[in-house]
């Protein structure tokens, strides 16, 4: 376990979430700016979950602050905001971020596994996309119930396993590979972002937030669907389909509730 989270802190060390999509390095604002842009042209409903205004003066913890993008939305809105990430790579981007915006955030390099608050600290814990690459999910699903405060809400989102994205994956690496006895678990651990990646079933997430009262799930489909869909050439081919799927079939599962 401790071999895997060296495995998976030295990729994200390497490519903090969001990076990839900002280009003008020299220009720290201009990068920002565009890492920003692009996280909410192709996730626009994320504003609607993560509810950035509605937290002001409240206690708000992301666990998995990346490039800041989420997390500068909750500092810009007067939250009293705190972020963990398990790379230097994220907090030192972020805090950069907060910098520049003359915001305050409590920032500190931590593993969701092994928060290092007391607990009920917050009213808010957000993740969006993160926990379901630490080893122990289920873990910091508990760590993130031990530090909401009684009353307090929770957001997270994690992987969907019966999606197109997965599917897809798995005709890519699985099927077109003459390998069809692959699992979808397989394929996901070793060809999706960081070693070890995780999706689950919707029965998989009730059961692992049981905690939580008042859960709620959505299943969100996303671009990363479409265009898990290969060869190009195959994707168009099926882009009236591609076009009207429903949302039962989307990568992103978000989990609500509250303790």
């Amino acid at each position: 376990m401790d071999e895997l989270k060296k495995v998976i802190q030295e990729y994200w060390q390497n490519n903090p979430c969001g990076t990839q999509f900002g280009k003008n390095k020299e220009d720290i604002k201009q990068y920002f700016s565009e890492i920003e842009e692009h996280r909410y042209s192709v996730e626009p409903f994320i504003h609607s979950f993560g509810q950035f205004t509605r937290w002001r003066g409240k206690r708000v913890l992301e666990v998995g602050v990346g490039a800041g993008t989420d997390h500068i939305q909750f500092g810009r809105a007067g939250a009293l905001v705190t972020g963990i990430d398990f790379t230097s790579a994220a907090t030192d981007l972020t805090k950069k971020r907060f910098e520049i915006e003359e915001l305050e955030s409590r920032l500190c390099q931590a593993d969701a596994e092994i928060l290092p608050f007391r607990d009920g600290s917050f009213d808010f814990v957000y993740s969006w996309g993160v926990i379901h690459h630490t080893p122990d999910t289920q873990k910091a699903i508990d760590e993130i119930y031990r530090v909401c405060k009684t009353g307090g809400k929770v957001c997270i989102m994690i992987y969907h396993r019966y999606s197109v994205l997965t599917f897809a994956l798995y005709l890519y690496y699985g099927l077109f590979r003459a390998k069809p006895f692959r699992t979808i678990r397989d394929v996901l651990s070793n060809h999706l972002e960081s070693q070890g990646t995780k999706a689950y079933s919707t029965r998989e997430a009730r059961r692992m937030f049981r905690k939580f009262k008042d859960i709620d799930i959505k299943l969100i489909l996303t671009p990363y669907d479409k265009n898990a869909v290969r060869p190009k050439i195959f994707r168009k081919m099926l882009s009236p389909i591609l076009n009207n799927l429903p949302s039962s079939l989307g990568f992103f599962m978000v989990v609500q509730g509250r303790k």
